[in-house]
């Protein structure tokens, strides 16, 4: 990334401006965050943690699904038995060269501690087994298949095996994760600021990092507070699903914090961790760097704008994959889909449809025009509709049955479904023959599906369920950015362009490269920001304090 687009104007630091200093600044309080300055204080550091906002991040708003495997408490509880290299085998396929591979095997072997470490910090688990394919299971299930781990070029080099780990919680239960943690860190003395927003970095002489200038609106009236946290919660969520009404509550958000919002500056003795997340929220950037995914659902805050990877970068901080964007195109629930076929405007299908819904978002995205449709018979449909009673949440259930009823279309031939839907008649109708002809031949599937998965689509009437991927209410693609600064792997500390790190300056999560920013399947973000957010708050704890800062120049 050239440096121009960090070259944001910062106003000099005034003198005046409070001091407050410490061992350890954590700039963004989600998972990676959290993680990060509960580590730091294990390890004896004095830890203060900024947020925007309320703190949570993106991981509130999220399922609360932490990729997770090689044996752990909750698989074995559920008689799932895995190993290191099942997962590495796995992870291989997915990670591609977004890390080394000394990284992947450490945060393989880790991944059972990991999950016991969370334990430890209040997070709880479960082990019932979702015996489902689902991209979200109901309230009744906990350990599932979050990937691609069942689909058919994946069984050929590892048995398939369920990492999904769901916090224990009702409904999207990423608030059952943030709260225990966040509960932890203040317990164990981390010192949290909410309404604190990050602006620059403060570098001495030798370009070490040693603290973070701000603007926070700690010193407001109660009542302005008490508006500006409203006003986040609503922008959080539900303004997730209603872009207006986020918008509306930024708005609010920003002339209060021209009124009330003052400087501070928050002085790291020892250094300085980002977890501020990624820049899907931030439409200018999506549209210079990824333009393809500009009519995508930001999966994230309104803090997720960049600002953090803005902040690494005018310290010098060097940005990659920022093309690298997860839409995620979920077609199950209902599981029946699974034996369905998913195809292009040219009636021809796009990949195997048992693979995870972000491989089906990007391959719509990028090989197909962004169109795609859902092909199901009189029977598959059946089955479909007997799905959402038993296999759904709310606001799935809701969002499957729009699709059936508001965007889709039926027709009594594949010729005339094709025609209403504006799709290649003839193209469908070859490769719906292709794909009963490998069923009823014991072929391999066309696209590699594997055979006890697939399903023939014979019986009319066949509707086809428009999943293509632009702006929609009833049925968006969820996006979210994957990449990020460049960081040491050993460490989290952020490298400048020749590779060499930036003293007293770490990145985690979203905001720095990771294990998933080459592609993403349901729970990998999370693991790596808590992966990386431990490493992070490791390293800056273990280093040597300056004494000098926060102390005035004349001392």
């Amino acid at each position: 990334m050239c440096r121009e687009r960090f070259s944001d104007v910062v106003k000099p630091i005034d003198e005046s401006t409070p001091v407050v200093t410490t061992d350890v600044v954590v700039v963004g309080f989600g998972a990676a965050g959290a993680c990060a300055a509960i580590t730091s204080r294990e390890q004896g550091a004095d830890v203060i943690a900024m947020d925007r906002a309320n703190g949570g991040g993106a991981t509130a708003l999220s399922g609360g699904i932490i990729y997770a495997g090689a044996g752990t408490s909750v698989q074995k509880a559920a008689g799932v038995e895995d190993t290191v290299e099942q997962m590495m085998a796995y992870l291989r396929l997915e990670v591609g060269d977004a890390v080394s591979e000394e990284t992947l095997e450490k945060f393989v072997r880790t991944s059972p501690e990991m999950i016991q470490w969370l334990s430890d910090h209040g997070v709880p688990f479960d082990s019932s087994l979702c015996p489902y394919k689902t991209s979200f299971p109901n309230n009744n299930y906990y350990l599932y298949f979050s990937g691609s781990e069942n689909s058919g070029a994946y069984r050929r080099h590892t048995p398939p095996v369920q990492r999904g780990h769901r916090v224990k919680g009702k409904g999207t239960s990423g608030k059952q994760l943030y709260k225990p943690l966040a509960k932890s860190a203040q317990d164990k003395g981390v010192q949290l600021m909410p309404h604190t927003m990050a602006t620059e970095l403060i570098q001495d002489e030798s370009g070490r990092v040693i603290g973070v200038v701000a603007k926070t609106m700690q010193y407001a009236p109660s009542r302005i507070r008490k508006l500006y946290a409203a006003a986040c919660a609503v922008s959080a969520k539900p303004g997730i699903y209603y872009p207006p009404l986020r918008a509306r509550m930024e708005r609010s958000r920003a002339a209060l914090e021209a009124r009330y919002a003052r400087p501070i500056r928050v002085m790291a003795r020892r250094g300085v961790v980002i977890g501020a997340g990624g820049f899907i929220a931030n439409a200018k950037w999506i549209n210079e760097f990824a333009p393809r995914y500009a009519n995508g659902l930001p999966l994230g805050t309104s803090g997720d704008d960049g600002s953090g990877i803005a902040l690494a970068g005018r310290a010098g901080a060097i940005s990659e994959r920022m093309e690298n964007v997860s839409a995620w195109r979920f077609i199950t629930p209902p599981s029946a889909f699974v034996g369905s076929i998913v195809v292009d405007a040219k009636g021809q299908r796009i990949l195997d449809e048992s693979r995870y819904g972000a491989a089906l978002g990007q391959a719509i995205v990028r090989n197909h025009d962004a169109k795609a449709w859902i092909l199901a018979d009189a029977d598959l449909m059946s089955e479909a509709r007997r799905n959402l009673i038993n296999q759904t949440l709310w606001f799935q259930r809701a969002q499957v049955s729009a699709l059936m009823a508001l965007d889709s279309v039926k027709g009594k031939s594949l010729r005339d479904v094709a025609a209403k839907a504006g799709i290649d008649a003839d193209g469908l109708i070859a490769t719906v023959e292709a794909h009963n002809n490998a069923i009823d031949t014991g072929t391999e599937d066309p696209v590699g599906k594997p055979a006890e998965l697939a399903r023939r689509a014979a019986r009319g009437p066949f509707t086809l369920l428009n999943i293509s991927v632009r702006p929609s209410l009833i049925n968006p693609t969820p996006m979210l950015t994957l990449g990020g600064v460049r960081v040491d792997e050993n460490s989290s500390a952020v490298l400048n362009e020749s590779g060499d790190p930036i003293r007293g300056l770490y990145a985690v999560g979203r905001t720095a490269i990771g294990v998933c920013s080459d592609s993403y399947v349901s729970g990998l973000s999370i693991a790596d920001c808590v992966f990386s957010g431990r490493r992070a708050g490791r390293h800056a704890a273990e280093q040597a304090a300056d004494v000098s800062v926060g102390l005035p120049e004349s001392a």
